[in-house]
């Protein structure tokens, strides 16, 4: 059985990702997913959320507002994201500013109608993604005071 997976994520505009991996975690309508090298084959559809990549003992973090993923005979992984955006790129602070208007215009379009209310709810779908990778990888960097 391999010991790692062939990972390739792109979105529309642009290739984020084609490396070895040793696991990926996914966010699917389903639920959670990891992806290990000899995954049976798989098709699924991705909501938005984080994405972790597991590569050379250490984690990286992608944030995704949707698309699918395709495991081919457990040596790849293909996911097409309809947006990605890789934490290390991310500044936290324009993404929680980010994330406060979009809650703040869903809260604010009661009046909205089904089209708008959903245009705003992905926007809010989205940041939370973008914060939930940003502080992740963060807190992976912070330096150990503990001395241990």
């Amino acid at each position: 059985m391999p010991k790692e997976i062939l990972f390739e994520l792109a979105t529309p505009e642009r290739s984020l990702y084609s490396e070895s991996v040793e696991a990926v975690i996914l966010p699917t309508v389903t639920g959670e997913i990891t992806v290990l090298p000899g995954h049976v084959p798989l098709i699924s559809v991705l909501v938005p959320g984080m994405v972790t990549v597991r590569a050379n003992g250490k984690e990286s973090y992608l944030a995704i507002t949707g698309g699918y993923l395709e495991v081919q005979s457990g040596s790849r992984l293909l996911v097409m994201a309809d947006a990605c955006d890789r934490a290390e790129e991310l500044n936290p602070e324009r993404v929680e500013a980010a994330r406060e208007r979009a809650r703040q215009a869903l809260e604010d379009s009661r009046d909205a109608d089904a089209m708008a209310v959903a245009a705003m709810t992905a926007a809010l779908d989205r940041e939370m993604a973008r914060l939930k990778a940003v502080r992740r990888h963060r807190s992976r960097r912070l330096p150990n005071l503990s001395g241990e």
